[in-house]
């Protein structure tokens, strides 16, 4: 018979909302979860800072897991702080710290509000988009490590990584945007300096007026013309460099044109374009300014120091060293401490270790390891402390071979916008024109070749499609993350458009990282087995263990006695005079027949067998529909590191046609994208752990699915927030009518040209109707693809709010 599990009546942490299964732990008719959170509440209460719970309902983090008291005893090595000080002189350090527990406004006014808690602070300033705090402290008042541990006390313990050391911090470039405000103050000058000639007709200003007018309008034209519009010169001439026609090179060749046309006029007595040019630069520096505004609080390229500690625990002379990563050597005996990642290949020498090595491999079942053995750097250690012998650097280890592939290193960047390849044909177009102009005019009338042919070249200008392309790709990638799905850049909508096959990691991907379903089956269990169950699987710290647990409640005080854990096989023990034991099928005596899929641990009381619980990861909720959206557009594939006890029901979830691969290891993955790329497919690859980096980067567009949007995230083209992944399909829709959005405005903006053109080829385009086509096409594109792509929007929201109410939970 099968059990489903049971329900409790639970009350929520105070602090954190957590259920609450024990009720003992309280203070002023508050119930915690925990220690932990008990104590963050003592400690605001202490200084009066309770309005925090005012501001937010249950705004804390969980404090059920302990930090050790020694953990940033690191920060003590001046050598070490001062790499992270950003300033210091003799009176105050400035030091920013990355702490992803940021998530509501109760946060951001306790760390606002953190001088209170430590004296020695002085300023915290948080950035709440990047986590970040820039806190301004005393170094005679505090230190940096009690600065580190005061943030951890309360909830906020900082994520200090190697990276941190080795980061280079660059010089934010602000040359775009003063570039974009000469541009627009020249502009806005110019055409209030042009109005006497646009209105000639009716009289105007004196002559000597506006020839003054000119000239200083030729006068602002020059900043812009050598300033403002350096940024296409150079996309220009590096297209040129490599034998490619980008759409910055007509660009360029029409700014070219106007001035020198604009100059001659004005020289000969003429009023000169200068407004057209000076407009077509301003509007274009606009729309890149709004596309490169990426959101740079995330990180899409990452490599493995974002991943490892700061400092280690060296052994020497018996007591514990912080070292930093760097200084580590070959021979080094480290201390890892439970639940800390290996930083380097070595050999047990000291403790038992229990690895988990899904974020390397893929696989989500822990590794035992004794003494003797090797365990290789980026594993998890699960089972207490362990010492290793280092064999291997950090820069040499296996994790860091993940990223120094020589074929990831020279990959090359490939993809070519639609874009560049349309303004290509568009410009020899305008030059066939211009040519046919010219001979025409040569042979009727050649006092009309120049104006004739540089009429065309300045209104022909393809800025209007490099408007569109711009404000269009700016605001997609401003909705997209909205939704908490962040791209790289530009190039990533259309990849992400573009792809015709897409691959699944499984692990952490289709899985949650978190939760699973647990069913157990035999004879019908007591609440008072139960619980003795429950007490014995704490004393573990396997996952199987902990996932027990949570199917039969949390333990209360039990005698145990004669407890064992017998790796790789299970534990026993005796529990108020019952002996207990939890493992496989040989430990506990039952023979294996008819097992449920999934993980299998196998539970007898006093050797007499009584059941087994089936215990499995989770599928993410939503996943059914998505894959039912993708399975009617796209060939899939699941790239899994796990072994296939599970391919019946995910062959069910992905459809009769997927191709479903187990026990991949990274060169694996990496080698299933490159086969497909070499058929043809453009390969969307979605992953989540380091054992996907290669692959990420291989793919035509790679997605890093994480659960926290700045944090262990391998180098990809967009991170996707783990919640979202079931609008997956809607974001691929989206990035589809990007490029009819671009479509649509190119077409609207050809009315204009061919407008032009019929004054242009004549050779009687006036500046008048130049300054009136060029700004009409500029802002009548700006508008079309804002409430166009705003529109696609919106219905991506209204899609997602039903998809939000329709998803069900999948157990795997």
């Amino acid at each position: 018979m099968a059990v489903s599990s049971q329900t409790n009546t639970n009350t929520t942490c105070y602090h954190c909302g957590e259920n609450c299964t024990d009720n003992d732990i309280t203070l002023s008719d508050k119930v915690f979860c925990c220690t932990g959170c008990k104590t963050v509440y003592e400690i605001l209460n202490q200084y009066d800072l309770c309005e925090y719970y005012d501001l937010n309902s249950k705004p804390g983090i969980s404090q059920r897991v302990a930090v050790r008291s020694d953990k940033f005893a690191f920060l003590d090595d001046e050598k070490i702080a001062q790499q992270l000080y950003l300033f210091r002189d003799d009176t105050q350090t400035h030091v920013s710290f990355y702490i992803p527990q940021i998530h509501c406004s109760s946060c951001l006014w306790l760390l606002e509000n953190l001088h209170r808690l430590e004296k020695g602070v002085q300023r915290v300033t948080v950035n709440f988009s990047k986590k970040e705090v820039l806190i301004i402290y005393s170094h005679t008042g505090t230190s940096l490590r009690r600065v580190a541990e005061i943030l951890t006390a309360i909830g906020y313990e900082p994520y200090i990584s190697l990276q941190d050391l080795q980061r280079k911090k660059p010089a934010v470039n602000r040359q775009l945007v003063y570039q974009l405000g000469v541009a627009g103050f020249c502009f806005g000058n110019i055409m209030l300096l042009s109005f006497p000639d646009y209105f000639a007709s009716a009289g105007g200003l004196d002559e000597t007026f506006n020839r003054l007018f000119r000239y200083m309008n030729l006068v602002l034209a020059l900043p812009v013309l050598l300033y403002s519009a350096q940024a296409f010169y150079k996309s220009a001439w590096s297209g040129l460099k490599h034998g490619f026609l980008n759409i910055d090179v007509p660009i360029v060749l029409a700014i070219f044109v106007t001035f020198i046309r604009s100059f001659a006029e004005v020289i000969n007595g003429q009023p000169g374009y200068f407004d057209s040019m000076t407009g077509i630069v301003f509007f274009m520096l606009i729309g890149r300014v709004l596309q490169d505004k990426t959101y740079q609080g995330l990180s899409f390229d990452r490599d493995y120091t974002a991943y490892f500690p700061i400092a280690v625990s060296v052994i020497k002379e018996d007591k514990e060293i912080p070292t930093t990563l760097p200084e580590l050597k070959t021979g080094d005996t480290i201390r890892i401490h439970n639940n800390e990642l290996v930083p380097a290949d070595g050999i047990i020498v000291r403790g038992k270790a229990l690895i988990d090595y899904s974020f390397v491999t893929g696989e989500s079942a822990p590794v035992s390891k004794s003494i003797g053995e090797i365990i290789y750097a980026g594993g998890r250690q699960l089972d207490g402390n362990l010492e290793i012998l280092t064999i291997k650097e950090v820069a040499q280890s296996y994790l860091t071979s993940l990223w120094n592939r020589d074929e990831l290193r020279n990959k090359e960047e490939k993809q070519v916008s639609f874009v560049h390849l349309l303004s290509r044909y568009f410009t020899w177009a305008v030059l066939f024109i211009a040519a046919v102009t010219a001979t025409y005019w040569w042979v009727h009338e050649p006092a009309r070749i120049w104006p004739a042919v540089t009429a065309i070249l300045i209104i022909a200008c393809p800025c209007a499609l490099l408007l569109a392309s711009s404000f269009t790709n700016g605001h997609i990638l401003r909705i997209l993350s909205r939704h908490r799905f962040y791209l790289r850049n530009a190039q990533a909508i259309e990849n992400m458009a573009n792809a015709t096959h897409i691959v699944f990691d499984k692990t952490g991907t289709l899985t949650g990282k978190t939760g699973s379903s647990v069913i157990y089956y035999g004879d019908v269990l007591t609440p008072g087995q139960e619980v003795m169950i429950a007490t014995l699987a704490a004393q573990s710290t396997h996952p199987l263990s902990r996932a027990i647990v949570q199917y039969c409640g949390d333990p209360v005080s039990r005698h145990i006695h004669d407890f064992q854990h017998f790796t790789g096989k299970g534990v026993c023990g005796w529990v108020d005079g019952f002996f207990i034991r939890l493992g496989n099928a040989a430990f506990t005596g039952a023979h294996r027949k008819n097992e449920q899929e999934g993980s299998i641990v196998y539970v007898s009381i006093n050797e007499k067998l009584c059941g087994l619980f089936t215990i499995r990861n989770s599928y993410r909720s939503g996943l059914r529909q998505l894959m039912q959206q993708l399975q009617s557009v796209y060939p899939l594939s699941v790239l899994s590191g796990d072994n296939n006890h599970t391919i019946t029901q995910l062959g069910q979830l992905m459809g009769n046609n997927a191709t479903l691969l187990f026990e991949q290891q990274p060169a694996d993955k990496l080698a299933y994208i490159i086969s497909l790329q070499k058929k043809g497919k453009k390969v969307m690859m979605i992953g989540d752990g380091l054992n996907d980096a290669g692959a990420l980067k291989q793919s035509d567009i790679g997605i890093s699915l994480t659960e926290d949007s700045n944090n262990f995230t391998p180098a990809s083209d967009g991170i996707l927030h783990a919640d979202q992944l079931p609008l997956l399909f809607s974001f691929i829709r989206l990035c589809k009518a990007n490029k009819r959005i671009i479509l649509i405005s190119f077409i609207l903006s050809l009315l204009y040209n061919i407008t032009g053109l019929y004054f242009a080829v004549q050779g009687i385009l006036s500046p008048l109707v130049a300054a009136i086509l060029m700004p009409a096409s500029s802002i009548s594109i700006i508008l079309i693809t804002f409430s166009c792509s705003e529109w696609q929007g919106k219905r991506l929201y209204s899609k997602a709010l039903q998809q939000m109410t329709d998803k069900s939970h999948i157990p795997d």
